[in-house]
């Protein structure tokens, strides 16, 4: 049942982690998948038991900062670059977020990248700095970190207890209530001793005092974003102890949730003992937004965009109508009351965030409802897909356990099993007197929330079925695969007829392998890991015209077009436009641009044309259909067997000539569009092509005594080139010039208890002179050479350095480099 959550204590250590229920992912230790559990807290009166000592010596329940009980969606996101879409579509739906910091390692690599990634979506974070009972730890460079790597102003508001100043890790001393949490040493977390600090002040003069400075720094930080704590600050005399922690938590809710503020509350504790973890709890509820504080989710109508409030309220749909110059006003203001009726019956509105295969009850649908209810029975509309399937039961999760509900209401994050349609970003509405065939009336069956990004995939290998009787049951199992995770991608080489299966990275590929044969049972093989290279024009075509008349799926087709090729231009590769007669969109790092035009004819004999396209197509579904058409042309090289990149397509129609009424169907306009385009590819090879290889990001973190042996390797080994190496002595980190600087000598960070300096000058140059202090290395390296570079990493860093990277572009290979891989292609 769902309530026994709170009774569970497992830990990632022995792999008995609720949230990390998959077998690969208990016998690596690390998070593959994300994976959701909703609870209460505090917890509900039957769970509730943690207990603490007073003074006297009895004991008391754990106060929780609030008596109301509050439903709390849980997410666990990997931590692996290889599953960074695990965590892009999860940061999707959120509302809040916890950032998890080792309190050995500080702010790593990895970290950054997904602070950013949570920024883009503006979601308001907190910070939580675990392990600080471990040898090592450093709470105070922490934070320091969080600054100057963060770009963000860390507000303080607990600090690490150890017992004499240098002894060990006991608690933490909360900066907001001026109390402090004394857990039971060799204890569970159940049993914690609170402590007003005044009462601290002889046995423990040093954390005493180090609580003064936090709660100062604490309000001053506040009242420099937030003008009401200033108030209130002055009412008390100005004096810091003086401000109540009421007037604290809310300031800093106040600054968490606008983003111009860039304030993260920070928190610590060591996770392993439960020690901070139920403070950290009610942080959660205290200071991260509800749903309804959020930003208002984006969606389109049709090609009309704006927020899903603008679409309830009826401004989009009346934005829809306006635009229309063919209404007359009485005929606007008719549509206007239709457009609001239309609204009114929307029922709920949710995004399709994640697709789980279980062997028991098939598809899992994760949906986040962002508008109304889903109720048990209810019909959905799939607006990607055009197609309506039944909510037939709805789960609440808890990892792989799940409770039966019956309904999930707006902010709500569940599962709708037996979808047979649904995708990763897909948006599904329940609409009051939907057609069961059609759906929702026009133009609500076009709403459609945000999609998510799917980034592009760097590696690549070939999957073979074991025998021919086995190779539906292994594409049906690729099939499943994809549809959990569109990260990965699925391709067939049209010249060896091989099954591509396209990934992030190394790892990715690996768990997908194991995946595909243990969870599925797909009996198949993957062959080696190999780099997805790319091909490219040198120079353009000429225009070729093709005309393509004969039978497709047996109906006659008739159709032509002309296609030119040519290099796509730096300043071409941002942008899209669409109208009724031209369209322009840049796909796939290539760019498609089709046009509906009349040719000049000075002799007059040509048919004149009225615009009108025949009654099967529209501008729109025409130049899908030529997009389509050059988008399969440019799947494959010509010279090499690499999908093109960075190549302009043109096509031009002319209807008078080259539409046949009603046997220049779809089909028929894709087929000409890509036998076009490939006529102007071969035009454009024999003045030469070129090979494009992936060039990565590569940020490697490592110690001192390593670095040297590192940048050699990467510079000089791996053909890399070095951008940059983070400076110890830098007191402001204006590196990015898109974030804020962050004054370090600004920024109050409590002193480690086994760090010999006492100012912030002194632990600087303390550090600069420890060669085991981290040091992060930043650079461009081609793909190839990152192939197998962590177990490398690994040996010449002691085990102790790591690395992530993300793709950065294309880039031309050239030299000696570019003759050993023609080499490797031709096999002599």
């Amino acid at each position: 049942m769902l309530d026994t959550v709170y009774s569970l204590c497992l830990d990632v250590d022995d792999g008995s982690t609720v949230t990390d229920f998959l077998p690969a992912e208990r016998a690596r230790g690390v998070t593959i998948q994300s994976a959701a559990i909703t609870f209460h807290w505090p917890p509900l009166p039957e769970n509730a038991g943690v207990a603490t000592k007073t003074q006297k010596g009895g004991t008391a329940l754990l106060s929780p900062s609030t008596a109301e009980h509050h439903t709390i969606n849980l997410i666990d996101t990997p931590g692996h670059a290889d599953f960074t879409f695990e965590v892009i579509r999860s940061l999707r739906i959120l509302d809040g977020a916890v950032c998890i910091l080792d309190g050995v390692a500080g702010v790593e690599a990895q970290t950054e990248k997904v602070w950013y990634q949570a920024a883009k979506y503006k979601i308001p974070k907190i910070i939580y700095i675990n392990k600080l009972d471990r040898d090592g730890a450093a709470f105070g460079k922490t934070v320091q970190e969080i600054a100057s790597r963060l770009y963000t102003w860390p507000a303080v508001c607990q600090i690490p207890w150890f017992e004499g100043g240098k002894g060990r890790f006991c608690g933490i001393g909360d900066v907001i209530s001026l109390q402090a949490y004394r857990w039971e040493k060799g204890g569970d977390g159940k049993i914690v001793e609170k402590t007003y600090i005044n009462n601290l002040q002889d046995s423990e003069p040093a954390f005493f005092a180090e609580m003064e400075k936090a709660r100062f720094a604490l309000v001053e930080l506040l009242c420099n974003y937030d003008d009401t704590l200033v108030e209130r600050f002055f009412k008390v005399d100005a004096i810091h102890r003086h401000v109540s922690a009421e007037d604290i938590v809310a300031s800093l809710r106040r600054s968490v949730i606008n983003p111009l503020a860039n304030v993260v509350p920070v928190f610590g504790g060591a996770s392993f003992r439960n020690i901070g973890v139920q403070p950290l709890l009610d942080a959660v509820v205290q200071l991260l937004p509800n749903p309804g504080e959020t930003p208002n989710p984006e969606v389109s109508v049709g090609r009309t965009q704006g927020t899903l409030k603008q679409l309830l309220d009826g401004q989009l749909l009346s934005q829809n109508v306006q635009n229309n110059p063919s209404r007359t006003k009485s005929g606007k203001a008719m549509q206007e009351r239709r457009s609001m009726a239309v609204v009114g019956n929307l029922d709920a509105c949710a995004l399709a965030f994640k697709v789980v295969h279980d062997p028991r009850r098939g598809a899992l649908v994760y949906v986040r409802v962002y508008s109304g209810s889903i109720q048990r029975g209810n019909l959905l509309y799939n607006t990607n897909l055009q197609v309506n399937e039944p909510a037939q039961r709805l789960l609440r999760m808890y990892a792989q356990d799940s409770v039966d509900i019956p309904y999930l209401a707006a902010g709500q994050i569940g599962v709708i099993p037996g979808l047979k349609y649904a995708r990763t970003g897909d948006t599904l509405i329940s609409y009051v007197g939907a057609s069961p065939k059609t759906g929702p009336p026009q133009p609500l069956n076009s709403l459609q929330l945000r999609p998510i990004e799917v980034p592009p995939a760097v590696f690549f290998a070939s999957v073979e079925s074991h025998s021919l009787g086995e190779q539906k049951s292994v594409k049906n199992a690729l099939d499943l695969l994809i549809r959990e995770d569109p990260s990965l991608q699925l391709s067939v080489d049209e010249e060896s007829g091989q099954t591509l299966l396209s990934g992030m990275g190394e790892f990715h590929l690996e768990i997908a392998a194991d995946r595909l044969t243990k969870d599925l049972k797909a009996k198949a093989a993957m062959g080696k890991i190999e780099i997805a290279y790319r091909e490219a024009l040198l120079f353009p075509s000429e225009p070729q015209t093709i005309m393509v008349d004969r039978e497709i799926a047996g109906k006659r087709a008739k159709a032509g077009c002309t296609a030119s090729v040519e290099p796509l231009a730096k300043e071409e590769r941002d942008g899209s436009l669409l109208d009724d007669y031209d369209a322009t969109i840049l796909e796939g790092g290539n760019r498609i641009t089709s046009s509906i035009s009349t040719p000049h004819d000075p002799s007059g004999t040509l048919p004149s044309w009225s615009r009108k396209l025949p009654s099967q197509l529209t501008p729109e579904t025409l130049h899908v259909a030529l997009r389509n058409g050059a988008l399969a042309a440019l799947v494959r090289g010509i010279t090499y067997p690499f999908p093109y990149h960075n190549v302009h397509v043109t096509i031009t129609i002319d209807p008078r000539i080259q539409i046949f009424s009603t046997d220049s169907t779809q089909s028929a306009l894709s087929t000409a569009a890509r036998e076009a385009t490939k006529a102007a590819l071969r035009n454009a090879a024999q003045q030469g092509t070129a090979i494009l290889e992936h060039v990565m990001n590569v940020t490697v973190s490592t110690d001192e005594a390593s670095l040297g042996a590192v940048v050699k390797d990467l510079s000089s080994e791996r053909g890399g080139h070095v951008m940059s190496l983070d400076d110890a002595d830098e007191t402001t980190s204006g590196v990015r010039e898109d974030l804020p600087v962050i004054d370090l000598r600004k920024v109050y960070a409590p002193r480690d208890p086994f760090d010999g300096g006492t100012t912030f000058a002194d632990q600087e140059q303390a550090v600069m002179n420890n060669s085991s202090r981290q040091r992060t290395i930043k650079a461009r390296v081609p793909l190839r050479e990152m192939m197998g570079y962590l177990k490398h990493l690994r040996s010449i860093t002691a085990g102790r350095g790591s690395f992530i990277m993300s793709a950065d572009r294309f880039e031309r290979v050239s030299g000696q480099r570019e003759r050993i891989l023609q080499k490797a292609l031709r096999g002599y």
